[in-house]
Parts: C-alpha cells; structure tokens; sequence
C-alpha cells in the first residue's frame, strides 16, 4: 500500500494500522531530508495549504509551518484571534473564503470536537486535524509513536502509561487508539477525578498509584495538567499534584529497570516532571520535536497525494 485508505487525517480512530505504519515508513524518509543541508524537498511545490487555528497554538502551529515549507507548499496562516470569526463569522463561510483562493489542504485546530469531520463533509479540500477540543491529536499521537518506535525498535508488545490529566487530553485519546493499533498494551496513571469514567471500555488499564505505573512500563508519556479546561478543582493544590504524580530523578532511579519518558510539551519543570528528568538521558523529549516535523510532512505529502488533479 502507497497511499493512505482516508482523503483526511481527522483522527486515529479513522486510520487503520498500515496507515500508520505508512506514515512512519515516510517519515523515515523526510527525517533523513531534513537532516541535510539542504533540507527542502519541491514534493508539494504548486499546493496551497492553509493553516487555520481557532484555539491558541505555539508547537504544533510550528512544527506544521515548517513541514510544510520544507515541503515547498505555499503557506497561507489563519487565525481566529485576529479574524472575522470575531464578528461572527460562521466555521464554513471563513473556510469557504479562504477555499475561494484555491486552498488544496487545510490544517485546522479549533475548540469544538469533531470540527474537522463537520468541515470534511462541507468543502472540497484536504482536512488535517491539528486539535480538536478535548477529543483528537491525530499527528501527535504518530509523532509519539514514531519517536518510541526510533528509540524501542518496536512499538508491538511494548508497555506504554500516559501519565497525568487523561480527562482533558487529547493526546492522551489520540495515543491510546494509535498504540493499540500498533500492537502496545496502554495503561493510564493519574488522580481519580482526572480519569474519565469507563475508559476501560477502550481496552486500557487504569493505576491510580504512579511508582507501580512507572515500575509496569517501558515507556511513560507525561502529560501536563490543562487548567485552562478545568472549570473545577481536580485536586487539592499543585504542590500536592507533584508528590503524588510528578516524576524526579530519585524515583527513576529507584526502579529496577530504566524506562523512557516522553512529554507532548509545554512541559511545567517541577510539576510533571523536574528539569534533571526532562534533560536526562532517559527523556527523549527534543527527539519528538523534531520527528514532529518529520511525521507531519509525511501526513501532509500523503494526503496531498489524494488530491485529483483535473
């Protein structure tokens, strides 16, 4: 198979096992490209991709630029804060005046889950979910597993807990459907209250105590808390979030055996984890930033290689 079985990357749910593993496979390829001098490709010269975010973005909003311009698109940025949207702008007519330039793909993050399906089945260009709400990460969640796969050889068989707010973490659901589809047992560690409800359904484990989380897996995923999506206190203080469930050097160390730690970023240093932890050996941290680069030009070069060209 050379080409995706979707026309979009709106979520993990939708991509079957050999999608992913072909979007690994070209990332390997766009990995070593960007490890040049030279690190520009034309693959996507003559296809206009718009970035159009509705929710704040640092990294990812970064990461995709830089894909896309080291894949030679033009590059046209969007964003609501500074938009009609403002005014009251509906999602379809911002994206229809923005189509109306002849737009190829759009890459769109925005507060409301499912707005990438929606705007799927209303225009005729190519949807990348960067975000959607509490729901999907699609290209973080194969960024993670591409650097684990880099780092493990394998992702089959492999033990993986996400560690932190699972309730309101896009990555965390994004992680789950794509570590299972690649053959990884997936646990979630974190407070109670920042656990949904019947997320066992999903086929993972739940462990409320972190040091026998850590001592179960190979891999731990350390998410930050999203307090600026809590509308309630799920636990008593920060301080107290950190004895519990922040990861330091003394108790990596106390395992018996070494594990690799992972952070989707921005990192709080001393909540989830210490500056020793995340500048450690042991945290392959900086190694996701760049595969993210990597992982999304191979999303953005497949789907744009389901463009029909009249």
């Amino acid at each position: 198979m050379s080409e995706l079985s979707v026309d979009h990357v709106l979520g993990i749910k939708y991509l079957t096992p050999q999608d992913i593993q072909l979007i690994h496979q070209t990332a390997d390829q766009f990995k070593e490209v960007i490890n040049r001098p030279i690190k520009k490709v034309p693959s996507l010269r003559d296809i206009t991709v718009a970035n159009l975010f509705f929710e704040n973005s640092t990294r990812t909003k970064l990461s995709f630029e830089l894909a896309e311009k080291r894949l030679s698109a033009d590059v046209i940025n969007f964003s609501a804060a500074q938009s009609s949207v403002k005014k009251g702008e509906t999602l379809i007519d911002t994206v229809n005046n923005i189509l109306a330039m002849k737009v190829d793909v759009v890459v769109m993050r925005h507060p409301n889950p499912g707005a990438g399906v929606f705007l799927s089945n209303h225009i005729n260009a190519r949807i990348v979910n960067a975000g959607d709400g509490a729901h999907e990460h699609p290209t973080q969640a194969l960024l993670d597993s591409y650097s684990i796969r880099e780092k493990l050889g394998d992702i089959s068989g492999k033990k993986v807990v996400i560690v932190g707010d699972i309730l309101h973490s896009r990555v965390a659901l994004s992680n789950i459907f794509c570590l299972q589809k690649l053959g990884a047992e997936v646990m979630v560690c974190g407070p109670a209250t920042l656990i949904p409800k019947h997320i066992e359904k999903l086929g993972v484990m739940v462990e409320l105590d972190l040091r026998k989380a850590l001592q179960w897996c190979d891999v731990a995923n350390m998410l930050r808390v999203q307090n600026e999506r809590m509308d309630i206190s799920y636990f008593p203080s920060v301080r107290e979030y950190t004895q519990q469930y922040g990861v330091n050097m003394e108790l990596l160390q106390s395992l018996d055996k070494e594990i690799t730690i992972m952070h989707p970023g921005p990192i709080n240093r001393g909540v989830e984890i210490t500056s020793e932890v995340a500048d450690s050996d042991q945290a392959i941290i900086l190694n996701q930033v760049e595969n993210g680069v990597a992982v999304r030009m191979a999303v953005l070069y497949l789907v744009a290689s389901k463009i029909k060209r009249n």
